[in-house]
This record gives structure tokens, sequence and C-alpha cells, in this order.
């Protein structure tokens, strides 16, 4: 086994049953189907998020609020500690959720027929902004190399630009595939929207699951003038687990690109809850060393993926992975005819997501979640390669 594969925090491999609390992960399949599916951890989130939620609650109004004084302040602290991301308070603008955040940029840039470049297998609900908001989807497939490393075709990313080219949403780390983009690539991303004019809109929400070598380096942060034309979406959801609470924020250094997109929500956006404020505060101000905990049980989870898999079933081939806490497996070699998600919930009552929804490129693979307790991962596995042999 990997060394980091043993690591072992009892807070983390707590079996909780979360089937009565309304939760669209546990309750969305049948009872006999382990949920590996939606970005959803089964992880008690930091015990300060909790108390500072308690807290809020035992006073008993919850009117209209207006952001806490200190929040933009820890905010432009933490993106600095961690990132090394210098940033001003005024450039914060917040939203409810990144989904609208970056359905935000696309009608702040772009009218009707211009052009969104999106690099597939790619987080599916991006798929839908052209659609939404009546743009064109100008998509440029990752290339994926023979060690199962996705790459971006610059040449061809480039040329699938026109004269109504308009917003580039990247996501990073990427979701499906796992990849940390590196600073290299991030420059060159950053040169071609240059060159070109086009609006950069990063949604960076797994910024914090950053495994090994690698280090997330915010694409706004390479230059004043990438940053003068990036919007970057972030929020404490995924990071500490409270999805439940609505919360993000965009970054938007430049000041006219930012009262447009705060104009473009009107209506239509609205800010976020008394408890998404509260629960922002606790864990931007709280929550890293929870965090930190937290990344080195994913890793192990991680690492226990591959070798299972690797040794187990080798029909598939699990992406290597960078960040984030969703494997990407390539259910090609299997001999499962059809699609892998149909096979795997059927065969081995086992919920993914079918690769497909995520683009080009998707076709054969399946997403699984691997943020649980080890066991109950293990369990998964194990139907998983039982179905297969």
């Amino acid at each position: 086994m990997h060394n980091d594969s043993t690591f072992d925090d009892a807070r983390f491999q707590q079996l909780i049953d979360r089937r009565s609390t309304e939760s669209v992960k546990w309750n969305y399949y049948d009872e006999d189907v382990l949920p590996m599916w939606v970005a959803d951890m089964d992880f008690l989130c930091p015990p300060a998020i909790i108390e500072a939620l308690r807290q809020r609650v035992e006073h008993g109004i919850f009117g209209y609020p207006t952001e806490p004084p200190r929040l933009r302040s820890i905010i432009v602290d933490r993106l600095k500690r961690r990132y090394d991301w210098s940033i001003e308070p005024e450039w914060i603008a917040f939203i409810p959720n990144v989904f609208a955040g970056f359905h935000l940029a696309a009608h702040t840039v772009a009218r009707p027929g211009d052009g969104v470049l999106l690099t597939p297998p790619v987080y599916f609900p991006m798929l839908l902004v052209p659609k939404n908001v009546d743009l064109r989807g100008q998509l440029v497939e990752l290339d994926r190399a023979e060690d199962g490393t996705y790459s971006v075709p610059f040449d061809r990313f480039e040329a699938a630009i026109d004269g109504r080219s308009r917003l580039f949403i990247l996501c990073n780390p990427h979701n499906p595939v796992g990849k940390v983009y590196s600073r290299e690539e991030l420059e060159q991303l950053g040169e071609i929207c240059l060159k070109h004019d086009i609006i950069i809109c990063s949604d960076e929400i797994h910024s914090d699951f950053i495994y090994d070598d690698h280090k997330h380096v915010p694409i706004a942060a390479l230059s004043p003038e990438i940053a003068d034309r990036t919007i970057t979406l972030m929020s404490p959801v995924k990071s500490f687990n409270v999805a439940g609470i609505p919360f993000a924020f965009a970054v938007i250094p430049n000041r006219e690109l930012r009262k447009q997109y705060q104009g473009s929500g009107k209506g239509l956006v609205i800010h976020p809850s008394a408890l998404g404020f509260t629960a922002a505060m606790a864990a931007f101000e709280h929550g890293d060393g929870w965090s930190n905990d937290l990344v080195k049980v994913l890793q192990a989870n991680r690492d226990f993926a591959a070798e299972f898999i690797a040794a187990e079933i080798p029909g598939i081939k699990m992406t290597p992975m960078e960040g984030t806490y969703l494997a990407w497996l390539d259910c090609r070699n299997t001999g499962i005819e059809g699609s892998p998600y149909e096979f795997l919930l059927n065969k081995a009552s086992v919920a993914s997501v079918e690769g497909a929804r995520f683009g080009p490129g998707g076709e054969g693979f399946v997403r699984l979640n691997l943020a649980c307790p080890q066991s109950r991962l293990q369990e998964g596995l194990k139907r998983i390669r039982n179905a297969l042999t």
C-alpha cells in the first residue's frame, strides 16, 4: 500500500445516516444503491461551522442580512495565504452559487449568437450555458494521453475562436478529469484569451483539493492584464461540505466588468442568506486546519481507489487525480455493452455519473465520488469488481 493510503482520522471514518435529512445524494436512488455520484461529501462539516450556525439559529430572528463587516478582509487574507493571490476587498461580489456565477458571466459579456469556449469533458452544468443564454457552444475537447492524463490542445483551442467568441469558461481544478492546470498552461490560455479579447470565467470551486506536488494557481493571479479580463468563482460549499447552505463569490478586478456583472443579476440572482454568510465566515476564518486534514483523507482515498482498481478491476482505468475528489473512470475496456453508468447502477447497485453527460470525450466513462469513509469506498469498489467478474 502507498503510505498515504493508510492515513486515518476518526472524524472522517464515521458512517453517518443521511437518508433522514432530505439528502438528494442518498434519497434519489433506491435504498440498496450505494450513492457515489453527486459532488457531496459524507463527512461532518467542521465543528466551527456547526457552532457558528448553532449560535446564529439560537438568536431566533432571520431577517434580511447584510454582509458581515469582516468577511471581505477574511477572504482577502485567505486567498493570499493559500494561493499567494493578492486581491482588493472591493473586487469581491457575493452570489448564491457558482452555477449562477458562470451564467451571470455569460449574460454580462455575451449577446445571443456569441460564442462561449468550453473544454470537455467538463462539468456538465457548464455545457448548459450556451442553450440557457442563447449562445454558441464552441467545444474544444481535451487531449487524453496514453497514461490517461489530459491537456489542452492549444492550437485547436485558438482555432475555435471566431469574431464572435466572447467568453471562455475554465474549470480549474478540472471536473471531471481531476486535472490541476500548471502555471505554464494557464499562461498559454491567458495569452490566447488576451490576444482575441476573450473574457475568462474561471470556476475554481475545487481549489482546496490539491494533491501531491501540485499547486493551485488562480489564473487571475498571473498578471494584471489577465486579471483585468477574468471573473474568478469560488465558494466554501465543496471545501467544507456545506452545499445545502448556498454561498459563493466572484473576484472581478476590472471595475467596469464588475459593475456590469453585478447589474446582470438584478431581479434574478439574490444575495446569500444569513446562514450562508455565517457558514462562510466560520469556514474561512476557522476551517483551514480541518480542510488540510480532509485533503490527507481524500488523497488516501484516491490512492486506495487507484490501487484497488489496478489490482482488482483491470478492465477499468482510473485517470490520475491531481485534484478534486471525483474519480474519472475509463470503462471502455470492460466489455460493458452500452452505458457503463447503467451497468454499475443495475448490476453493482452503485450510482455514478454518466460520462457522456460531460460532453465529447466522456463516452465510455463514469465519474465516481470518493469523498466518503474508506470503508464505504471499499464497499463500492468491491461491488463494481464483483459485477464485472
